[in-house]
């Protein structure tokens, strides 16, 4: 299970309030690196989006050291990576919060599941789960439907 991640922004203040919103929770600083902040849900899975200014990078430390940050200077403004979240909020919330941002959302059937693809300032697409389509998504990663799914064909 995923408890935590971190993603980039160019505002990373306003990224995590706007997902707090979605979260019914909490925007943070995140004492570890000044100018990022957390998305705090407090549900029962602790649930939290790190939120780092555009351009930070974790790399290991050395010896006995813990990861570090570093500051990419020529950063893409789009990315490989994504995730999938069960959020309390529903379609017409996620989408209103995502018009006022002038944000793109949009409600996509990835076959057998759905999702809302809510792209962060346009650049990061998150998938979120509302309510009426976490079961959807629970019953299609039950095992044997998997590993139905990534059989090989015949």
């Amino acid at each position: 299970m995923i408890h935590h991640i971190s993603i980039p922004a160019n505002n990373p203040r306003h990224v995590a309030e706007v997902l707090a919103k979605i979260f019914g929770g909490k925007a943070v600083p995140f004492p570890p690196h000044p100018g990022s902040y957390m998305a705090v849900s407090y549900d029962e899975h602790g649930t939290m989006i790190e939120v780092y200014p555009l351009g930070i990078e974790l790399i290991p430390g050395t010896g006995e050291q813990q990861v570090q940050f570093q500051d990419n200077t020529h950063p893409s403004q789009f990315y490989g990576i994504h995730a999938a979240i069960s959020v309390p909020a529903n379609q017409e919330q996620i989408e209103e919060i995502a018009a006022s941002e002038e944000w793109r959302a949009l409600r996509c059937n990835r076959g057998n599941f759905e999702v809302i693809e809510f792209w962060i300032e346009n650049h990061l697409m998150l998938e979120f789960l509302t309510p009426e389509m976490v079961s959807q998504y629970l019953d299609f990663t039950q095992k044997q439907n998997l590993e139905q799914f990534f059989a090989p064909a015949a």
